[in-house]
């Protein structure tokens, strides 16, 4: 098994070379200019939720946070969110990059979770937060205003100790009406980041490459 991303703590200077390379990455991906081809519009969603995860693995290693990333596919929306003291999964305050983000019109997307390995022993199932089918236990959850429900939890783990949930999550760029073929890319997280980044053709006949 691949050595995992495990130290109990950092030096100075390694904080702000994190720090420095965030604000680096927050530059490329805010930049608002993109082109009118459909080929740059998927390129650009898929690198952007391809760095930002990447971002807040590093985030939540530096942090020692639990994080989650929750994806409402019939919305297209994806939003970074971290486990607190009582055991809620909240909104990431304070940085913008992680808030909910919606993709753009003629854009959606789809998680795959099924059949992929957890092979962490870290891992939040530990804390009885969850039930088998990846939603909030139900005790102690009193029926109120619609307002007072929680949301859903997230459908990835971002661990402190840098493991990620195995996932498979397409992207998909399909006009209506329009003869122009779909347009897809991949991203792959195995047991850690920085998570694999293909588009379609390039993919094995199996998907990703072992």
């Amino acid at each position: 098994m691949p050595n995992k991303r495990r130290q109990s703590g950092f030096t100075l200077l390694e904080v702000m070379l994190v720090l420095a390379l965030m604000g680096i990455a927050i530059s490329i991906i805010s930049f608002t200019n993109i082109g009118q081809d459909p080929s740059e519009k998927i390129e650009h969603e898929s690198k952007r939720l391809q760095v930002v995860f990447d971002m807040a693995s590093d985030f939540a290693v530096l942090n020692q946070m639990q994080l989650g990333l929750r994806l409402d596919e019939e919305k297209a929306t994806y939003t970074f969110v971290y486990l607190n003291e009582d055991d809620k999964w909240l909104p990431i305050e304070g940085n913008k990059l992680f808030a909910e983000y919606v993709l753009p019109e003629s854009f959606s997307v789809y998680l795959e979770l099924e059949g992929l390995p957890w092979e962490s022993d870290d891992s939040l199932f530990d804390q009885r937060v969850f039930d088998e089918e990846l939603s909030v236990s139900n005790e102690g959850v009193e029926i109120g205003n619609e307002e007072d429900i929680p949301p859903p939890p997230p459908q990835i783990f971002i661990m402190s100790s840098g493991d990620i949930t195995p996932f498979e999550l397409t992207i998909r760029y399909e006009e209506d009406f329009s003869e122009l073929e779909p347009l897809e890319y991949y991203l792959q997280g195995r047991e850690y980041t920085p998570l694999l980044l293909k588009r379609d053709g390039e993919l094995d006949e199996d998907g990703f490459d072992a």
